[in-house]
């Protein structure tokens, strides 16, 4: 094949994917003054990545498969728009060679690793395959071609339970299940490939021998089609959950100098079993001896800014450049490594709800300023509308500084500077994990998160008298802005009538939890709060995002959101969502039957796992919804009898729908 075709200068990039990665090509491609086109869907009409980039084009559907995942419309919407260069992003077609093919078949230049390569690498089951020959160490596993029931099953007894079975074709944490036992591993798999398939659009499977407390390391590599392939030091990304990263790190604490030399040497080796051309990562895990390789990602990774920060090097850029034909800038030797970075994950999830993802409108979005090595690639603004049918990832936050400790404390003030509204977000999560203890000391495996989640998922600390107070400082700071909009109105100063002394009473409330009782007191002289039997005196003092209290003397900076009588704060005890009660009254506590089982969001049903009229255990599931790309088993509430199923599978159903009705069984 003529290499022109391969790689060649273009000006025109196509950005085959969605939100912060989108947003993050365009960015570097427009500074190299390329020319850039977005895609989207119907869901996705008002997306930050279609606001960036020059053009973009309309490809259908929500659904991803009518949408991101058509091949077909991608190569269109490049034809229409005059694109001559595609770039993957990760996730979607990202891996899918048949897609680098009918890039490369219609003319254009994918950037990325050739089909063949892809085939070599990106599959799981290929790549093993691939190492095995070289003789790079690997997990014992199954990574063969047959995918019938019975050879998987015979595979698994042969390893030796727990076993991992995982996608051939993905990554994420899709498509994967620990199974611990052989009753488990029928419903496994068919859940897996029903993940994978929706995922990725390959279905195919491989087991391997599950590595009881690992760690996951990683080798950033990135090849030219002038037959160099330079490593780029390592990252840790042990921290995770249900397979899926949250923490990453650069370069790894884990490794000493000598160790890292080898693991690069051994990622650089895997790599060159196949001349590779682009960026990728080979990945391994460690059971604390020895480290096998897991897999080889054929595309850029969720992590990658950690190890532009640690290097100094843009690899958007030196993808694009390779993709012009271009010799890579830099030899081996000449790649150097300065400080750390640490990356955190910010996902529209609630942890306190087992990560149930998180849809609706942003109605608040401040993230700190991208200053004193803090670095922040976002996907959404305010404004915007997180959507069922993808990922839930909003925004990375990655810190550099000279030394871990500095990194971390940089990232977590970065998170607790932060407040997103309108939907619910891991960000204080991310907070209590970086503050951990074994965090700080790299006493970690991959399944800290999941030992340790009651205590990173504590509820919120009740208010205390400085967010009462603050409460209502918000309140009357909030009233007084909107006093002021009126040139003609009585409450401009202060927001009150300073007609002698008056009084005000308010009532909080958080969750179902008892009223909280605060009185202001204004008008002539100093305004004061009353909380218990303290009377406090109090000055406001506006800016971006809140204000400045000072209570009794004591300056505090409080961030404020006022949503009706919603109240959200931040002060320096945490973060605090209120109600304020109605004062003219009239309030009722939602109530909802316990036999209900509805729709937590909008999905697709993809399994009905209980019949009708079966007995049923507390837990017992009931059926299987696919929201925002992953599976979420909904079940019985308590020990009953399941009344009545009201879906069937492909059913599209909404938030709050009923979908299944459990009797409870009197005991």
């Amino acid at each position: 094949m003529d290499r022109s075709m391969l790689y060649r200068r273009f000006r025109t990039l196509l950005i085959a994917n969605r939100g912060e990665i989108a947003c993050r090509v365009i960015r570097t491609a427009r500074a190299m003054g390329l020319r850039t086109v977005a895609v989207y869907s119907e869901a996705d009409r008002d997306a930050m990545h279609v606001a960036l980039a020059d053009e973009a084009v309309l490809l259908g559907p929500a659904r991803a498969r009518d949408s991101y995942l058509s091949v077909e419309r991608l190569i269109e919407a490049a034809r229409k728009t005059g694109a001559e260069a595609v770039h993957p992003g990760y996730g979607f077609l990202s891996e899918n060679a048949e897609f680098a093919r009918a890039c490369l078949e219609a003319g254009l230049v994918f950037v990325g690793p050739t089909a063949a390569m892809m085939t070599a690498m990106g599959s799981k089951s290929g790549s093993k395959a691939l190492m095995e020959k070289a003789g790079v160490p690997l997990v014992p596993g199954y990574h063969g071609e047959a995918q019938d029931d019975a050879t998987l099953s015979k595979a698994a007894d042969k390893i030796g339970f727990p076993i991992l079975v995982k996608a051939s074709a993905g990554g994420g944490g899709r498509g994967m299940r620990i199974v611990r036992s052989a009753d488990e591993l029928g419903p496994a798999i068919v859940s897996a490939k029903r993940e994978a398939k929706a995922a990725f659009g390959d279905d195919r499977m491989l087991i391997e021998k599950y590595v009881d407390n690992p760690r996951h390391i990683e080798v950033q590599i990135i090849g030219d089609s002038h037959g160099n392939l330079l490593s780029l030091f390592e990252r840790e990304c042990t921290l995770q959950r249900r397979h899926q990263k949250v923490i990453e790190e650069a370069p790894s604490p884990t490794l000493n100098p000598a160790q890292r030399e080898t693991v690069c040497a051994a990622a650089r080796k895997a790599a060159g079993a196949v001349n590779y051309v682009g960026a990728g990562t080979i990945e391994f895990v460690s059971d604390g001896k020895d480290v096998f390789f897991i897999e080889m990602n054929t595309r850029l990774q969720v992590e990658h800014p950690v190890t532009e920060l640690i290097t100094g090097i843009d690899l958007v850029e030196w993808q694009l450049r390779v993709a012009f034909g271009e010799a890579l800038p830099l030899k081996q030797d000449e790649i150097k490594l300065n400080g750390h970075a640490v990356e955190a994950r910010v996902y529209a999830e609630n942890p306190t709800k087992n990560f149930m993802p998180s849809v609706g409108r942003i109605s608040t979005w401040r993230l700190p300023a991208e200053t004193g090595g803090l670095r922040i690639d976002a996907g959404y603004r305010e404004g915007d509308t997180v959507s069922p049918y993808y990922d839930a990832m909003l925004a990375k936050m990655i810190a550099w500084a000279p030394t871990r400790d500095v990194a971390i404390e940089r990232l977590n003030r970065g998170l607790q500077d932060s407040d997103v509204r309108g939907i619910v977000t891991n960000i204080p999560f991310l907070s209590a994990l970086m503050t951990h203890p074994k965090v700080r000391t790299n006493a970690i495996d991959t399944g800290f998160i999941e030992r340790e989640l009651a205590g990173l998922t504590q509820a919120a600390p009740a208010p205390g008298e400085l967010e009462l107070c603050a409460a209502v400082a918000a309140i009357v700071n909030d009233e007084r802005q909107a006093a002021q909009d009126e040139a003609s109105s009585p409450w401009q100063t202060f927001g009150w009538m300073p007609v002698g002394r008056r009084q005000r009473n308010f009532a909080f409330r958080v969750g179902h939890g008892p009223e909280q009782k605060i009185t202001l007191n204004y008008g002539s002289g100093p305004s004061t709060l009353v909380t218990g039997e303290r009377e406090l005196a109090f000055v406001v003092v506006p800016k971006d995002g809140g204000f400045d209290l000072t209570l009794d003397g004591v300056k505090s900076s409080v961030a404020a959101v006022i949503d009706g009588h919603e109240l959200y704060l931040r002060t320096r005890n945490g973060r605090f969502d209120l109600h304020w009660v109605d004062p003219f009254g009239g309030e009722t506590e939602e109530q909802t039957g316990a036999d209900k089982i509805a729709a937590p969001l909008p999905g697709t049903v993809v399994a009905v796992l209980a019949e009708e009229g079966a007995k049923l255990d507390k837990g017992a599931p009931i059926l299987t919804l696919e929201v925002m790309k992953m599976e979420q088993t909904l079940r019985a509430p308590y020990a009953g009898v399941l009344k009545s199923i009201k879906c069937k599978v492909g059913d599209i159903v909404q938030e709050g729908v009923e979908l299944a009705v459990v009797e409870p069984s009197g005991e």
